[in-house]
């Protein structure tokens, strides 16, 4: 913006900017966020997702009961989500620079998440509808932080939380159908 608060770009210097950082790939001058903060905040969202990723699979594979099978389509559903996010968070870590370690135990530590297995399907149920829960918050609060200093990766989560809310929602009407006894508050 100008002094008017017209739109104007400084278009000279931004191509002598592009050429003199190309090796920066997607990160440019312009750029608010320090890219290795992003980047790690980025690779604890990955490990979260991947956790939720085999935590679904485990619980669609271990559901057993009259309503298994219903339940543990939504589970296998939301698993291939969950591995659509991770790839999502994978190719926004690359972009700006940074490197996708999927060590088991690194993205263990790392992960908002815990990873739990269940024998019960009541139990399944409500450890997925936690994770989401934990996960909503992470994404909210990563977004927050974020605000306008990167828009892409805040799209990116803002995405991803959108699913996490619908995970939620959909673990909250699974427990109320399959154990109508235990209130949520």
């Amino acid at each position: 913006m100008d002094s008017t608060g017209s739109f104007v770009l400084d278009i000279d210097r931004i191509r002598k900017d592009a050429r003199k950082t190309i090796e920066d790939g997607a990160v440019t001058p312009d750029y608010k966020a320090d890219p290795q903060e992003i980047i790690e905040m980025l690779s604890a969202a990955l490990a979260t997702e991947w956790l939720c990723v085999l935590r679904y699979t485990q619980h669609s594979l271990a559901a057993k009961g009259i309503h298994a099978e219903a339940v543990a389509e939504h589970f296998k559903e939301h698993a291939a989500q969950e591995q659509e996010h991770a790839g999502m968070l994978a190719k926004r870590i690359e972009q700006l620079g940074g490197t996708v370690h999927l060590d088991p135990r690194a993205m263990a530590e790392k992960s908002h998440t815990q990873y739990r297995e269940c024998d019960n399907l009541i139990d399944m149920i409500k450890e997925n509808l936690v994770a989401e829960r934990i996960a909503i918050e992470a994404y909210s609060a990563s977004i927050r932080f974020i605000g306008d200093k990167d828009p892409t990766t805040r799209r990116v989560l803002e995405e991803i939380l959108e699913v996490e809310e619908e995970h939620a929602d959909e673990m909250a009407d699974l427990l109320v159908a399959h154990n109508p006894e235990d209130k949520l508050n």
